[in-house]
C-alpha cells in the first residue's frame, strides 16, 4: 500500500484561545508539504483553516479546499489555493472531503470540526471507508473527546476497537506518519 497523497484536516475557522493551536497548526501543514501530502480542507483564510493552509502553501505544498455554496459569502474563502471545490450543501462538501482523502487529522475547533471528525469516525466504523482518523492534541485539546469516547466504550454503544483506531498525538510529525501507516500508534 502506498502512502496516502492525500490528508483532510478538520480545523477551527478561528484560532481558538490558545496559542498552541495556531501553533499545532503551522506545524502541521509544514509538516505535511514537506512530506508531499496535499492538504484538504475547509477552504477558509481565516482561524485555524488559515494557517495550516498558509503553511502548506508557504512551504511549497498543494492545498485543495472545499466549500458549500450558501458559505461563500459568510466565510473569506482562501483566494491562494490550488483547487477550490464549491459544492452545494454541507453534506455534499464532507462527502468530497472524504473522497479525496487517503486519511483525516482533527486540529483544535467547535462543532463542524466534532461533526466532520464523528462523521469520519462512524464512516470507518460502518466499513463505508477505511480512512485512518487522528487527533492533533495540541495542549491537551482532545482530552475531554477521549474521555467521552471511553464513557462510551465503558457504557457499551463504541467498541474499544473503534475507540482504539482513533490515533492521538501532540507530535504533528509523528501524528502524520501514523494516519499514513508508517509506524503504528504506541
Amino acid at each position: 500500500m502506498s502512502p496516502p497523497r492525500t490528508i483532510a484536516v478538520y480545523c477551527g475557522a478561528n484560532d481558538g484561545r490558545n496559542p498552541a493551536y495556531r501553533t499545532a497548526a503551522h506545524e502541521l501543514g509544514r509538516h505535511l508539504a514537506a512530506r508531499g501530502i496535499r492538504l484538504v480542507y475547509g477552504g477558509g483564510a481565516t482561524g485555524l483553516m488559515g494557517v495550516v493552509a498558509d503553511a502548506v502553501l508557504g512551504a511549497g505544498g498543494e492545498v485543495t479546499g472545499v466549500i458549500p455554496a450558501f458559505m461563500q459569502d459568510k466565510e473569506y474563502i482562501h483566494t491562494g489555493l490550488d483547487e477550490l471545490h464549491v459544492r452545494a450543501s454541507m453534506h455534499e462538501r464532507k462527502a468530497t472531503m472524504l473522497d479525496l482523502a487517503d486519511a483525516v487529522i482533527a486540529l483544535p475547533g467547535g462543532i463542524g470540526t466534532l461533526d466532520e471528525l464523528i462523521e469520519a469516525m462512524a464512516w470507518t466504523q460502518l466499513g463505508i471507508h477505511g480512512i485512518s482518523c487522528g487527533l492533533l492534541d495540541a495542549d491537551g485539546f482532545w482530552d475531554p473527546f477521549v474521555q467521552m469516547l471511553d464513557h462510551c466504550v465503558n457504557e457499551g454503544f463504541v467498541t474499544a476497537a473503534t475507540r482504539d483506531s482513533v490515533i492521538r498525538s501532540s507530535d504533528p510529525a509523528w501524528l502524520v506518519d501514523a494516519v499514513i501507516g508508517t509506524h503504528l500508534p504506541s
